[in-house]
């Protein structure tokens, strides 16, 4: 049989197939009724626990592991990290009982794209699959307020996110180099000698790991400093 994949196995308009892991039968079942509701959604294998769920994995052709965070031997957590390095394609998602900032950090860090609270997983849990399968996040409510409050609290300590890498002058002749001016109009625009300019253009190539213009002004505009 020949079909076309997409990069990562999975193919618009086929099933998708979740493993599911969960040390509660009977929460399982609960879980498993309402997935397989859903004329897009299967699921095709049960763990009872986290190293279950990866030996599974290893067997089991499946697109979607969703595994609760508190189970023996191995939790969620750790068997998330485990499938991420074992099967890069597959997507994860938590389920859990706890509303827990630091559940939930720990989630996204071990490579889960999503993190549903059993309470609410008959009204979230197909949604977060779905979004899972279009490699989007799906997060509460609550959790999206955490995860701000989270940022703010390091931007206010000082701690500074990846993104703000390059000095606001940086910033600003990056800018200039993207629209295409040169270092004369740039030392211009900006009041600084031509030979600071070209200093400032070197540094950006060095801090960015980048090779020339062409890659700077791509890197602009996936920075938002210019439209594509």
């Amino acid at each position: 049989m020949t079909h076309q994949d997409t990069h990562d196995g999975h193919r618009p308009g086929t099933t998708i197939r979740i493993l599911l892991a969960d040390d509660h039968a009977l929460v399982r079942r609960g879980v498993r009724l309402i997935l397989d509701r859903e004329p897009d959604l299967e699921v095709v294998a049960e763990a009872g626990d986290g190293a279950e769920a990866i030996a599974m994995a290893r067997t089991q052709d499946v697109d979607l592991a969703v595994l609760d965070i508190a189970m023996p031997r191995l939790t969620g957590l750790q068997a998330a990290r485990e499938l991420t390095a074992l099967k890069p394609g597959l997507r994860i998602l938590m389920l859990t009982m706890h509303d827990n900032e630091q559940y939930l950090f720990q989630a996204l860090k071990a490579g889960a794209g999503g993190y549903v609270l059993k309470s609410v997983a008959d009204r979230d849990l197909v949604a977060a699959c779905r979004a899972a399968m279009r490699d989007e996040p799906f997060l509460y409510p609550g959790a999206v307020t955490a995860l701000i409050r989270n940022y703010l609290d390091r931007v206010r300590h000082g701690e500074e996110a990846p993104e703000q890498l390059l000095t606001p002058r940086e910033e600003e002749v990056l800018k200039l180099v993207a629209e295409g001016h040169s270092s004369k109009e740039i030392a211009e625009l900006l009041f600084i000698s031509v030979k600071t300019v070209q200093r400032h253009r070197e540094n950006l190539l060095h801090k960015l790991g980048l090779r020339d213009r062409l890659e700077l002004t791509r890197y602009a505009i996936r920075a938002g400093l210019v439209e594509p």
